[in-house]
């Protein structure tokens, strides 16, 4: 009967040791804060290399942990007040969180957004530029006497003066643009240059540019496939302000002009 009694209680006890995949300093470290931090990293089935790095991680966590508690370092007025904002922060963001997997956009709310997007885009353009910066506008006008003579062309004109260089090694080229992409100098001078011709001297905060539009076309609108995860983050983060703002209103606030 002891030895029937023995076989039971170790075929119970036996799952719950399994569950421990290390320890340190006697301290158990369990499969399932295994399984939750490769959930933090987003791996749905470790393989047997992930699963030891994050056992190894873990071990180091406790022993770091272990070693700043002996040393006092959770007693600090600036530690305990960081793990409480920590604490603060987290408990926010699950709220959030919870809340905005309870209040889906609805998908009439995104295609509306969408639609709204389409219409503004209707009479936009967009056009391909290149440019040419420097510090100076003698130097910009000289560079332009230079184009306009044919004595150098625009790309090498780029390469060899321009200060912008992530634009200088390709010549100039900033490829396709929306206007509304550049500060407001440039995206004047864009809309109004004709195709194929420098402008004169354009001065913004940067210096002094030389552009010249390649083409220009009308925008083409996203898909809706492409931008709907976008619009829904967007549409989600507006209600979520509002959601904030109502349990605002419903407390008691009192804020000291001090």
């Amino acid at each position: 009967m002891k030895r029937l009694f023995l076989v039971t209680a170790l075929s119970v006890a036996l799952p719950a040791m399994a569950q421990n995949v290390a320890s340190v300093n006697g301290k158990n470290i369990t499969k399932s804060e295994v399984d939750a931090f490769a959930k933090v990293l987003r791996i749905e089935k470790p393989t047997a290399d992930q699963q030891r790095a994050i056992v190894n991680e873990l071990v180091n966590r406790s022993v770091l942990l272990q070693e700043a508690s002996k040393q006092g370092i959770d007693k600090k007025a600036d530690v305990k007040s960081a793990i409480e904002d920590a604490r603060k922060t987290i408990l926010i963001n699950s709220l959030l969180q919870d809340w905005a997997d309870k209040n889906k956009v609805p998908d009439s709310d995104l295609k509306k957004a969408y639609d709204d997007i389409v219409k503004n885009l209707a009479d936009k353009r967009e056009y391909k530029v290149r440019h040419i910066l420097v510090k100076d506008e003698s130097k910009a006008k000289e560079i332009l006497a230079d184009l306009k003579a044919k004595k150098v062309s625009f790309a090498d004109a780029a390469k060899q003066n321009s200060i912008d260089s992530g634009a200088a090694t390709n010549g100039g080229e900033l490829n396709w643009h929306n206007p509304e992409d550049f500060i407001p100098e440039f995206a004047n001078a864009v809309k109004t240059a004709k195709k194929g011709e420098v402008t004169d001297p354009v001065k913004t905060q940067f210096g002094y540019h030389l552009i010249e539009v390649e083409d220009e076309r009308p925008v083409t609108p996203p898909t809706f496939e492409q931008v709907k995860g976008a619009i829904a983050r967007e549409l989600t983060q507006q209600k979520m302000a509002q959601y904030v703002e109502s349990l605002r209103k419903k407390a008691k606030v009192q804020i000291s002009d001090k």
